[in-house]
């Protein structure tokens, strides 16, 4: 019995040793952001350490899912970010810095090398990836963070699914806690434009859509010299895909005044796109507001009661009969649209539609002669000759978009300056009148921000179902957590299932859809990664209905 004791007493021991652990915890946050597939880093995973007692990180084990494509995968990487500020330590923050900048020209591809030291890279891995480092650790808190690139040739489709299965301190596994959600598909994208693009220090404003010929065209202010609004140097950029969003042209400027009527080009910029498909004709419109003068001062307190260039601003169209290959010189419909006594008109921005009678609409809003603004829409009968405006759809709304949820009937959904949630409104007779949704003020949630709304007909989508699409900042305050919901019942619920994260950064938050084909939905916005993002989600990962 004795000897049974004994060997008992040292399997015990045995058993113990072999679940000795690292003293200190490893807390993991896994990114919500895009993936870019030009981008040499991208953040897939930020660790924190307080290392109470450990002295070396020697390496971090990481595992794909099954069903993730690793030879889509270029390389992991390991980097090292420093410690921490005592005074942020309550913050509880998982980076010290944004490793990679969005915002700065020519550092948006890569790690900036003064804020990480890369200590391992595994290229063409397999699912499962060994990131050695022995990295010596300071006292107190250390970063960590994963990188991931992915092969240029990588599909827009790719999905990357991974986790920390293992970190070793002093040569001990150490406990992991997670951070964040499980289960976190990471989505491919393009960054269309970035910051230092062909010489422009900002690029905002996105507008999408989706040609008869299947080309999607994506407009976007570029802005030269800073991010800020007109009046400054800017035009507007046009960006032209023939591969579903994969590769994108040159860029084009369909609108540019240059130093029109002997001012700097700093006064004369033309901003706020809205590009529209006359599914009729093919022909492409864009809609921009150009502002001559104005001293550099922001137009939307600049510009003043009028229709002349010298006081108030100016309502410009361009238009293409070749699929967006060239463009007519501006073509100015102020006067034809304009009340006089209104301080600004301008468009959406974003998109306009067609309808089923082939009426052409954009939506507008307009400062009144009281220096409220005011969402409504403008349209055209005429294939674009001559448009008309009727009355706003709400008062103290701006930025709106428009969608035909039934023939003859559309719905307007608003930014609206009271803050946290959509305003919405119907009309049939082109807003002549308007009546209030039931969902207004109600279904969607807004930090007071530009949105968008398209309607997709049952026999044009994979689901065959009547769609409404909505993208915008799924907030109440700061622009972040970029959505895609999708109603099924013309607007009046837009319900969790249906809804769809792609990015939980920090942005600007602007947003446009557009239908890539019947399964793919296309959106263009301000991401946290990209001044101009593109990205393609299968209908299908937002609402299955095969069940």
């Amino acid at each position: 019995m004795k000897k049974q004791a004994i060997l008992f007493l040292l399997f015990c021991l045995l058993c113990s040793i072999s679940v000795i652990r690292a003293a200190d915890t490893i807390f993991i946050r896994e990114t919500q952001i895009p993936v870019l597939i030009e981008r040499v880093d991208n953040v897939l995973f930020c660790l924190r350490l307080d290392a109470k007692e450990s002295k070396v990180l020697n390496e971090i084990v990481l595992d794909f899912g099954k069903d993730t494509n690793v030879s889509a995968i270029q390389s992991v990487k390991l980097y090292y970010s420093g410690t921490e500020a005592l005074q942020d330590k309550r913050k509880r923050r998982f980076a010290p810095v944004e490793y990679i900048s969005s915002h700065t020209p020519g550092k948006t591809l890569a790690a900036n090398p003064s804020y990480s030291i890369q200590k391992a890279e595994v290229s063409n891995p397999q699912n499962r990836v060994v990131l050695v480092a022995n990295q010596n650790l300071f006292p107190g808190i250390n970063f960590f963070w994963v990188s991931l690139q992915m092969k240029l040739e990588a599909s827009l489709d790719t999905k990357v699914m991974a986790v920390v299965t293992s970190v070793t301190l002093d040569g001990k596994e150490a406990l992991l806690d997670i951070a964040s959600r499980h289960g976190i598909e990471h989505r491919m994208g393009v960054g269309v434009r970035h910051a230092g693009d062909d010489n422009s220090a900002a690029y905002r404003i996105p507008g999408l859509v989706t040609t008869n010929e299947g080309t999607l065209l994506g407009v976007y202010d570029v802005r030269y010299n800073n991010s800020v609004d007109l009046q400054e140097h800017v035009d507007i950029g046009l960006s032209r895909s023939i591969d579903g969003g994969k590769t994108w042209e040159k860029m084009r400027l369909p609108l540019a005044f240059g130093e029109e009527g002997g001012l700097p080009s700093a006064q004369n910029g033309v901003g706020d796109p809205a590009i529209l498909v006359d599914t009729k004709t093919n022909n492409v419109w864009i809609v921009a507001a150009w502002t001559h003068g104005m001293g550099n001062q922001r137009a939307w307190w600049s510009s003043h009661p009028g229709v002349d260039m010298n006081h108030t601003a100016q309502l410009v169209l361009a238009k293409s009969t070749d699929d967006g290959k060239t463009w007519s010189a501006p073509i100015n419909i102020t006067e034809q649209v304009k009340d006089p006594s209104w301080y600004f008109l301008l468009q959406g921005p974003g998109r306009g539609i067609t309808m089923d009678d082939g009426t052409l609409v954009f939506p507008t809003q307009f400062i009144d002669s009281t220096r409220v603004p005011n969402a409504g829409i403008m349209y055209s009968k005429d294939r674009g000759k001559t448009w008309k405006m009727h009355n706003y759809a709400r008062t103290n709304t701006t930025e709106a978009q428009a969608a035909e949820i039934e023939p003859g009937v559309l719905m307007l959904n608003m930014r609206d300056n009271r803050g946290g949630s959509r305003a919405v409104a119907t009309t049939k007779d082109l807003g002549e009148t308007w009546a209030e949704h039931e969902s207004s003020r109600k279904a969607l949630q807004e930090p007071v921000c530009m949105a968008s709304l398209i309607s997709v007909k049952a026999k044009d989508n994979i689901l065959n179902r009547d769609l409404l699409i909505f993208s915008n900042p799924n907030t109440t305050k700061g622009r972040r957590d970029i959505t895609i919901k999708i109603s099924l019942d013309k607007g009046v619920t837009w319900l969790p299932e249906y809804q769809l994260l792609l990015d939980e950064g920090d942005n600007w938050g602007y947003t446009c859809l557009t239908m890539v084909d019947k399964e793919t939905i296309g959106i263009l916005y301000e991401s946290s990664v990209a001044h101009i993002t593109f990205q393609a989600i299968k209908l299908k990962d937002i609402v299955c209905l095969d069940s």
